[in-house]
């Protein structure tokens, strides 16, 4: 089993920045698939973006593409989201996840963090 927690959140202006981080325990870190969910109020939560165990293949949802970057360091046993030229519609409580099974599906992952809030103000 794997623990995880999210660091980094925070109230940004419409246009800034922010990077994510999701440190994990227990387990061996690079057996697992990584992803960030979000989950804004009053909506479902979705899947933004995942990476394989080997940090070379991504998947990211189409509100996010290019601008959002997912990243891990199996040495560090740590997953990051780079999130630049936000906007509004990206304000949630984003969460990091992991997963044993193929990266890019969602229903697999098992075992989450506590989430963090990411407010973006227009």
């Amino acid at each position: 089993q794997v623990q995880l927690v999210e660091t980094g959140g925070g109230l940004v202006q419409a246009g800034g920045s922010l990077r994510l981080s999701c440190a994990a325990s227990g387990r061996t870190f690079s057996t697992y698939a990584m992803a960030w969910f979000r989950q804004a109020p009053g909506k479902e939560r979705e899947l933004v973006a995942a990476v394989s165990t080997t940090g070379y293949t991504t998947y990211y949802t189409d509100s996010v593409k290019g601008r959002f970057t997912i990243s891990r360091d199996n040495a560090k046993s740590t997953v990051y989201l780079q999130m630049d030229s936000l906007k509004p519609e990206d304000t949630a409580v984003y969460y990091c996840a992991a997963s044993l099974a193929y990266y890019s599906i969602p229903n697999a992952y098992r075992y989450w963090g506590q989430g963090t809030q990411v407010t973006v103000s227009s």
